[in-house]
């Protein structure tokens, strides 16, 4: 199947299914999902995946076990591109664009703040956040309520050295070419222009 969209049934359907999440509502509306929801999804998946690389599309099942809300399904649809540390998301507010750094371990998190520290790459970071801000971009992550142990408070990034992961993200909503075959030429602008965050956070932080 080739993409030639997001059909605007695909937010309808999360519209509904944010107002009704149950097994029977589910159950009855699967088709829809599998039509207008998973199998466009999957195509545009297969079309970014020669930039992107290998794409993951994200189980609709919530995981339950330990958490108060007991909802049964995601009022989103989520793929992630592990490899470029790309995501993006369907729901009823329409497209969701991401990337960067939101699952940090203790030594991703150490190496992020010394570069954010560092005179070179501190800087650095400071134009590659200035360019992606400038593509409407918001930044996000993980903050301390406070700079973090071995570093001055006055320092002059301070803020970014409380972030424990780094994100950048773009709600696009549900603009009239969303629906066409625009979309994917469309999408691919939007998850390129997060790359100078990437390229910062691959070349200073690194995985693993």
């Amino acid at each position: 199947m080739s993409f030639t969209g997001i059909p605007v049934a695909a937010l309808d359907f999360y519209e509904d299914l944010e107002a009704d999440n149950t097994k029977a509502f589910w159950t009855a509306h699967k088709w829809i999902y599998d039509e207008q929801v998973k199998a466009p999804l999957e195509a545009l998946a297969t079309a970014l995946e020669p930039e992107f690389g290998t794409p993951k599309m994200f189980r609709p099942y919530r995981d339950v076990r330990f958490a108060k809300d007991k909802t049964p399904y995601k009022t989103h649809q989520g793929v992630h591109f592990a490899e470029s540390a790309r995501y993006l998301h369907i729901s009823a507010a329409g497209l969701f664009v991401a990337a960067g750094y939101w699952d940090t371990s203790p030594a991703e998190v150490d190496r992020l703040r010394r570069a954010v520290a560092e005179d070179v790459s501190g800087p650095a970071l400071e134009r590659a956040i200035a360019s992606v801000r400038k593509a409407k971009f918001e930044l996000g992550g993980h903050q301390l309520t406070r700079v973090p142990p071995g570093f001055p408070k006055d320092h002059p990034r301070a803020e970014l050295l409380r972030y424990k992961s780094l994100t950048a993200h773009r709600e696009v909503g549900c603009p009239a070419w969303l629906a066409t075959k625009r979309a994917q030429a469309e999408i691919t602008k939007a998850l390129r222009a997060v790359t100078p965050l990437v390229t910062w956070l691959e070349t200073h932080v690194g995985r693993g």
